[in-house]
């Protein structure tokens, strides 16, 4: 069951420089004051800075739990100052969504916005460059509170203080920490990855990474069953 939950705050942004190398970064959003328009390509005026892997349709809106900031505070002291909300370059905050309560292909209502979870947010060295922490994004992934993408279905504004409503939820079963389980395992049963490839409302490039990995697998089982020596 999915908790009642509020935003608690929205950001975007223009692009930024990300030292020491100097490229150019749409991570660093800022605090939004008042309600925002939210096409299918995201939220006005926000920006990216390699649109081959972040932006779009299907990663219109990223969302982090603001708890998880906390955590990452722990595990990397030193940058715990700059560790708050928005500092991953999400665009909605909130309490209580988390990973482990949220799915895939979960369609939430937000102020007149209508927006459904695509994919989790998948970490990249950016987050390392951000804080001057080297294994920043692999605990990210490791610990799997990565945040997660939607989709927009119904464009529409949203702010700080809009009631997040779940409207529908196509499975019980994956989860955003769910769905790292399946992922991240180094041999995960093909019957896993099928039925995760085939959940309602995941984006379509993770549907073909998934069905190709389990055929790849599928392979795999068959020329380790001929390979092994028949009994005289």
């Amino acid at each position: 069951m999915t908790p009642t939950s509020h935003i608690d705050h929205v950001f975007a942004g223009g692009l930024g420089v990300l030292k020491p190398e100097g490229q150019r970064t749409g991570i660093f959003k800022r605090k939004t004051s008042g309600p925002v328009r939210v096409e299918l390509n995201g939220i006005i005026g926000d920006q990216h800075g390699d649109t081959r892997v972040h932006g779009g349709p299907e990663k219109a809106v990223h969302h982090y739990a603001a708890q998880n900031y906390e955590r990452l505070a722990q595990a990397f002291a030193h940058s715990a100052p700059a560790l708050i909300p928005g500092s991953l370059g999400e665009n909605i905050s909130a309490c209580q969504l988390s990973e482990q309560n949220v799915y895939i292909g979960d369609v939430f209502q937000m102020g007149s916005t209508v927006l459904q979870v695509s994919q989790p947010r998948s970490p990249c060295w950016k987050i390392n460059h951000r804080f001057d922490a080297e294994h920043m994004s692999m605990y990210v992934a490791k610990e799997r509170i990565t945040g997660w993408y939607y989709r927009v279905i119904q464009p529409g504004f949203i702010e700080a203080g809009d009631r997040i409503e779940l409207l529908d939820r196509h499975t019980e079963r994956f989860s955003i920490d769910e769905f790292w389980q399946v992922q991240l395992s180094h041999r995960p049963l093909i019957d896993d990855l099928l039925a995760l490839a085939a959940t309602h409302g995941l984006a379509e490039d993770w549907k073909q990474r998934l069905s190709k990995r389990a055929q790849w697998l599928q392979k795999l089982l068959r020329t380790e069953t001929t390979a092994q020596p028949r009994e005289s």
